[in-house]
């Protein structure tokens, strides 16, 4: 008997449609109540419970898609789930306020490992105020941890991915290529240089940058979690604007040029695709004075209105010419 699940034509499974196009049909099944003020389009929702805003956001890390055991112990893992969901809520301009967390494991897996885990969530919400409250635990074939994030904007509007302005300045908070240069690292079967394999293990999220941008009134922000160029596609479509990086202004650091150095390979894909580090990408008005932590990387332009582009991969230049690699990374390619 066939698998009722399987896709007779492999254009209509989850790979041959891609997942932004696949997410973007969801969203239209999925009719959003009054009380939506955020619907799906951003790095979080926004709903109003008894008139107060909640901001909510969810991610998932599946074992040998986002993380190996061999690389990474269990208290890596746990800060680096609490940050994927942390950063969502902080680039929305929310205070992060709880976490609740999901996980899936085989029954032969190590209690003490578990706990481990959950050390690792406590720390990383522990930058940010926020509690772990509770969730769930299941058995399944595979090691997965899904956080909920939730967080407040304390009377402030959300920063949205809708913002940006032509003349915006564009501003990155964090580091950038250092936890790809670890994933390259570790690939080859090595752990050093150390700074990179821990910045791939766990990231150094920006967070108090994030809240000072959202404080300072800046335009349109997001995560950095699939590559720069992909997460600002993400601010040009929804903005309805283009967006240049100056290569010369995106800071390459020492060990990640060295890396690539040694492995005959140019740092900026990885500076500009990498994902792991959740950095903060923003659109600030051209006149402002950028929040400590943020750094200029180039400028909102004018979309042009032949550019129909709707995951936005041609609204992002690097240097004026449009960027001939991957955008970062996504789901079921390849």
């Amino acid at each position: 008997m066939s698998d009722p699940s399987a896709a007779q034509n492999p254009a209509d499974s989850i790979g041959g449609r891609g997942e932004f196009a696949l997410i973007e049909a969801i969203t239209r099944r999925l009719p959003q109540g009054a009380e939506v003020s955020v619907p799906p389009g951003d790095d979080a929702a926004v709903v109003l419970v008894d008139g107060t805003p909640i901001v909510l956001t969810t991610d998932v890390l599946v074992a040998g898609v986002h993380f190996r055991t061999d690389w990474s112990g269990a208290d890596d893992i746990g800060r680096r789930a609490a940050a994927a969901s942390l950063a969502d809520l902080v680039s929305m301009g929310a205070s992060p306020v709880a976490l609740v967390v999901a996980l899936t494991a085989p029954r032969s897996t190590d209690a003490a490992w578990v706990l481990r885990i959950a050390d690792g969530l406590r720390d990383e919400a522990a930058l940010t105020g926020a509690s772990v409250v509770g969730g769930d635990l299941s058995g399944g074939e595979t090691i997965s941890v899904t956080v909920t994030g939730i967080g407040g904007l304390a009377g402030r509007a959300p920063v949205l991915r809708s913002g940006a302005v032509a003349g915006d300045q564009v501003a990155v908070a964090g580091r950038l290529g250092w936890a790809e240069a670890g994933l390259a690292v570790l690939t080859r079967g090595f752990r050093s240089p150390r700074t990179l394999v821990e910045a791939y293990r766990r990231p150094e999220v920006p967070y108090e940058a994030a809240l000072a941008a959202a404080a300072s009134g800046v335009h349109a922000m997001c995560d950095v979690s699939d590559g720069l160029v992909a997460d600002l596609g993400h601010i040009a479509v929804n903005s309805d604007v283009h967006i240049d990086i100056e290569s010369n202004l995106v800071a390459i650091g020492e060990p990640v040029a060295t890396v690539a150095a040694a492995y005959g390979s140019d740092p900026l894909p990885w500076v500009l695709t990498g994902g792991h580090d959740h950095a903060l990408v923003g659109a600030f008005a051209a006149d402002a004075l950028l929040p400590e932590g943020f750094t200029r990387i180039g400028s909102v332009k004018e979309r042009a209105r032949s550019s129909a582009d709707p995951q936005g991969e041609h609204l992002v230049s690097v240097d004026g010419e449009q960027w001939s690699g991957p955008s970062g990374h996504r789901h079921f390619d390849g």
